[in-house]
């Protein structure tokens, strides 16, 4: 049973070129797909809230993850914690995520442009017109939607309390 479980997570990992062919299938089909990106290095409750409630706002969530090499760029040498790889089996691996892919830039402008989903969601932390990509699915008569944050769970917060209990320790 675990061993199907991880081979249903993996086939929801797609390339770039995966995600385009679905999102033409999805768009035939009059399907509605809601597209967010993020991180995800410790995956928490935060995340998990944070994706079942974009799932809500469409028919298909496609989420992006950012590379290893795009993490250490956004917060520091010290991170990602979790390699991609496993970030993203962890990712695909919720109910609520239909698939997911890895992307290298800094910012998901170019998959924004390539997917141009019906619904654009980041966390409430991202102001509607900072919102990378907006522009994009507005034009195509998306919507840009921000969702609010779950109060406390941060990986920030998660990396700084395992390291206060467990310093010192061997």
């Amino acid at each position: 049973m675990l061993s199907c479980t991880i081979a249903m997570s993996v086939q929801k990992i797609k390339t770039l070129d995966e995600i385009l062919a679905l999102r033409a299938e999805f768009r035939q089909g009059g399907r509605r797909v809601v597209f967010t990106n993020g991180c995800f290095d410790l995956l928490h409750v935060g995340h998990v809230r944070y994706l079942s409630e974009a799932r809500r706002l469409g028919d298909a969530l496609i989420v992006g993850i950012n590379s290893d090499s795009s993490v250490r760029g956004l917060k520091g040498p010290g991170r990602p914690v979790m390699p991609e790889t496993e970030r993203a089996e962890v990712v695909a691996a919720l109910a609520s995520v239909d698939y997911c892919f890895l992307f290298s830039e800094p910012t998901p402008q170019r998959v924004i442009d390539a997917i141009v989903p019906d619904v654009l969601v980041k966390g409430a932390d991202w102001d509607i017109s900072e919102i990378v990509g907006r522009d994009t699915v507005e034009r195509a008569g998306g919507e840009v939607r921000n969702i609010p944050l779950v109060a406390g769970p941060s990986t920030t917060r998660l990396i700084r309390k395992v390291l206060e209990r467990f310093s010192g320790r061997g």
